[in-house]
């Protein structure tokens, strides 16, 4: 005998491919676990209807005449094609242009759509609704009801959703809407032929509401109301519709209709079927809150996984302290009730209270047995018998059970439901990775909820009037609350006590303390932040304990675990599961592989704990631990990054680090991960006094700062350290600090100042006899002077070098040639510039010196510009791109490319230099280049072809 449909993800995990398509409520298509964004209201109603239509063609002609409601414009056709090649650009990423595809099928007269049962909840409706069909006809309607319960539960509203009115009128859509009509209908038939017309209430209102002139629906739904023991509604009912159809079409209801109501005056309809005797009906549940709005996608989520044939029996909920776990759980638990006619038990384990202990297992089951009618007498001592007569007594039910606040998975082990049927929903702090393989659990972790989802959540407290009297001080109270549900529900109900006080004043209480949680303390200190996040707190190791209080030392907005293991003094592994503790507890959350962070009042919370139980000293320690780990890795990363210097500027200092660089990328990626970090442990070191390593880890930023041109950054943080230096007496810091504040300003176009810096630097290397770098200060002094247009210095300098130039350092040599080719380029003098660059490029080529190779290409092309060579120039243009990307160095591989779009503008060739000026803006921090905002005003300005 064929069973129901497998799931979608089994199959699709079996074939190798992850797409589903829902159009049974609103249209939607998730790829690999995402959800697809589909784009404007025209390409999802194109796709709505190729949906609806389920594998069969769809002419090009009606698919204009549903777009357009009047007279199509004449390119009606072709604004169908390009929807079209946009869906099947968005569903199959990475198709060749002109290829058929898998799904989106080009047919004779028009488009298809190829999908099956796996992959489109309308098929899969049809085929449970043909299974319930089959059973019906074979005697058997418990299997009958079943299968039409899991077939209605893929809707998750009416067909294509939110794409009216088009899909109220086309008949394609209402086509879909009767199939769930007569799916219903029959429903209601096999639930009253086994005594369970209850168990159709919740679809048939749904239906009924629809389609309230629909007389064998609204009967059905008379004789459903009244087996479920609500006879006064079912009257109300049927009052209602006999005036409808009144009022709207002149007539009285029919005789199905009438019958039904008169089995409703007459008690003749065959009672809802129960359990046994022994066996009440519990209706545990909290009352859901009247007021709850948002996790639109988690709620969706959980709908779709519960409805999926074969799908989950426990959906595991987790997430931080006061993220709103429970209400999410009670809600979800209302919104299932209809489906799990045989009750509701709620528990809150107490896995997290700081008032009482954790429930036991055995607490717990003695309390599900008592509301399950089981006499106290009759449970046995020993948990084991306890698991398997509360495994009984669900047996062949259908219940939701909540399990709140658990501590782990052992502790709800036992509560579990034996045999299928019910629905487990569970909260906790700690993810219950345990129960994704043990009980094939759905997860639903909870974030942070959205700004526009935290201003609904102060709606109903403060009222529509204050909301909208200061939008700014509303959007100011979410920011200080972090959007932390728990923390708005305390600002909001204290607001509410007090109708009077403006948001403004609300804000400006908040802004006083910030990075305290003085403005979050409830009227029960019980339910305050403080509390809440105690109690997760103390159920730490001590170790993990000891990193959570010391993580607001660390100054970035998240940290590595080798940061972790510096500013705790431990090892790597060690800190590794430390972070994994937390995590674990929702006191941390990895948002980036390896890159974990806390929220604003768990900081504040942490620095509350240390002053509290860690001395000054031990706060010191750690400060000093997190610095001298920075240092070092700087140090290491730095190294990479050189370029002609043999040796590194800075010193590694007494510190140790872990990590390994595998090269100049892997060192750039760090110092992106790391950059708030660093320079905000510049601004510290310079505060505390320690001014060599400000200075230092300045200057170890210098070549990354360069790459990512990040100027305005580099500037910033240089002038911090280069105070430190003079605080602390450093000739030397000072001099470096001059001499990378001058490259600084050389790249912001300042050179005014930036020979300054240079000249500065000159003179205290001069004092302190460090002839080698002032030969590359004088370098760099050539390259300031070419920006100002004085090229015939630049030769004259850079050719007095030249002369007395000991071998030894090709890479050096390289950088000079290339300065006097480009000065020379602009003298007009091309063979010249020509024949430096090719030295340059050769020797770059022997050093394998990427950076090298890239700027000579560069200048190669501004030869080739010179001598109007524009397809020569752009070549070797797009050459010094790639060398300056593989060479890590993102900033001036957007300048060539910024060169190549003016080229292929200038050549009239305006699509290929939009696409060049766009992968150029894409490589920087447009805000901080001249270049970088010269393009993004040139794209702004330029109208995009359709």
């Amino acid at each position: 005998m064929a069973g129901p449909p497998a799931t979608v993800a089994a199959v699709r995990a079996a074939v190798g491919e992850t797409i589903g398509f829902s159009v049974l409520g609103s249209v939607r298509v998730v790829r690999a676990g995402a959800e697809v964004r589909l784009g404007a209201r025209q390409q999802r109603l194109v796709l709505a209807l190729l949906l609806a239509r389920a594998g069969s063609p769809v002419s090009l002609n009606e698919l204009v005449d549903m777009l357009w409601d009047e007279e199509a414009p004449a390119s009606g056709a072709n604004i169908v094609h390009r929807h079209v090649g946009v869906l099947r650009r968005l569903i199959e990423p990475g198709l060749p242009t002109r290829s058929a595809g898998r799904h989106l099928l080009r047919d004779l007269s028009g488009y298809r759509l190829r999908a099956d049962e796996e992959s489109l909840d309308l098929l899969a409706f049809r085929s449970l609704s043909r299974l319930a069909g089959r059973r019906l006809q074979e005697g058997d309607p418990e299997a009958a009801l079943r299968h039409s319960l899991d077939g209605l539960r893929l809707w998750r509203g009416r067909c294509a959703d939110g794409l009216e009115p088009a899909t109220h009128r086309h008949p394609a859509f209402l086509a879909v809407e009767a199939e769930r009509v007569q799916a219903v209908r029959e429903a209601a038939d096999a639930a009253e032929r086994c005594g369970r017309l209850g168990a159709v209430l919740a679809p048939l209102r749904q239906a009924a509401e629809h389609h309230p002139l629909d007389e064998s629906l609204q009967s059905r739904l008379l004789l459903a109301l009244a087996a479920d023991g609500r006879q006064a509604e079912a009257v109300e009912t049927y009052r209602v519709v006999r005036r409808r159809l009144a009022e709207d079409l002149g007539i009285d209801p029919g005789e199905e209709l009438r019958e039904a109501y008169d089995r409703l005056l007459h008690q003749r309809i065959r009672p809802a079927r129960t359990g046994p005797p022994s066996l009440p009906r519990p209706a545990q549940l909290p009352p859901d809150l009247p007021f709850f709005n948002g996790r639109d996608d988690l709620i969706a989520e959980a709908r779709a996984a519960v409805a999926t044939p074969g799908g989950p029996a426990v959906l595991a909920i987790d997430g931080m302290p006061g993220i709103g776990k429970t209400a999410l759980a009670v809600h979800l638990a209302h919104g299932f009730a209809a489906d799990y006619p045989d009750g509701q038990l709620y528990v809150d384990l107490r896995g997290y209270d700081g008032r009482e202990p954790a429930m036991s297992p055995t607490e717990a089951l003695r309390g599900f047995l008592g509301s399950l009618g089981v006499p106290q007498e009759s449970i046995p001592a020993e948990l084991h018998a306890q698991a398997g007569l509360y495994r009984s007594s669900l047996a062949g039910r259908r219940m939701v059970v909540v399990l709140d606040n658990c501590r782990d998975a052992e502790q709800i082990r036992h509560l579990l439901p034996g045999s299928p049927g019910c629905l487990v929903i569970v909260t906790s702090r700690s993810r219950l990775s345990t129960l994704l393989t043990t009980a094939g659990a759905h997860p639903l972790p909870v974030g942070l909820p959205s700004v526009e989802e935290a201003r609904a959540a102060l709606l109903r407290p403060l009222g529509a009037a204050r909301l909208a009297a200061d939008p700014a001080a509303i959007d100011a109270i979410i920011a200080s609350c972090g959007r932390l549900p728990l923390a708005l529900a305390v600002v909001a109900a204290r607001a509410a006590t007090r109708p009077g006080t403006p948001p403004a004043q609300i804000a400006a209480e908040l802004a006083r303390a910030p990075g305290s949680l003085d403005g979050f303390d409830g009227d029960d200190p019980q339910t305050g932040l403080r509390a809440v996040f105690s109690w997760s707190y103390q159920a730490l190791s001590a170790p993990a304990a000891r990193l959570f209080r010391l993580l607001p030392v660390h100054p970035g907005p998240d940290l590595s675990t080798a940061a972790a293991a510096g500013l705790a003094g431990v090892p790597l592994r060690t800190a590794r599961t430390l972070l994994g503790e937390l995590s674990r507890a929702h006191l941390v959350s990895e948002d980036l592989p390896d890159r974990y962070r806390t929220h604003d009042l768990l900081r504040a919370y942490a620095a509350e704990l240390g002053e509290e139980n860690d001395g000054p000293a031990e706060r010191a320690a750690a400060e000093l631990r997190c610095l001298e780990f920075y240092r070092a890795s700087s140090y290491q990363a730095h190294r990479w990054l050189l370029t002609s210097e043999h040796h590194p500027l800075i010193e590694p200092g007494p510190g140790e680090t872990p990590l390994r660089f595998a090269g100049h990328g892997d060192a750039m990626r760090w110092f992106t991960a790391e950059r708030q970090a660093l320079t905000a442990l510049v601004r510290r070191a310079a505060r505390q006094g320690r001014h060599t390593e400000a200075w230092q880890l300045a200057l170890g930023m210098q070549h990354f700062f360069d790459r990512s041109g990040r100027w305005v950054d580099w500037t910033a943080t240089g002038e911090v350290a280069l105070e430190a230096a003079r605080a602390g007496g450093d000739l030397i810091g000072q001099a470096r600090m001059h001499r990378s504040l001058a490259g600084a300003a050389y790249f912001r176009h300042e050179h005014e100042t930036a020979v300054g810096h240079l000249d500065r630097a000159l003179e205290l290397l001069a004092r302190l006899g460090l002839h080698a770098e002032m030969t590359r200060a004088g370098i760099n002094r050539a390259m300031i002077l070419s920006a100002q247009g004085r090229h015939e210095e630049v030769v004259r300098a850079l050719s007095a070098v030249l002369e007395s130039w000991a071998a030894g350092d090709d890479k050096l040599l390289a950088d000079v040639l290339v300065i006097m080719a480009g000065s020379c380029v602009d003298l007009d003098r091309v063979d010249e510039a020509l024949r430096g660059a090719e030295q340059a490029m050769a020797l770059s080529r022997a050093a394998r010196y990427r950076l090298g190779v890239a700027e000579a290409w560069e200048v190669l092309g501004r030869v080739h510009a010179a001598r109007r060579e524009p397809g020569k120039a752009v070549d070797c243009w797009r050459e010094s791109a790639v060398a300056y990307q593989e060479a890590a160095a993102a900033a001036p591989a957007a300048e060539v490319l910024a060169l190549v779009g003016d080229a292929l503008a200038a050549g009239g060739d305006q699509d290929a230099a939009v696409r060049a000026w766009q992968e150029a803006l894409a490589l920087i921090p447009y805000a901080q280049s001249r270049t970088g905002r010269r393009l993004a005003g040139l794209l702004a300005a330029i109208t995009p072809r359709s």
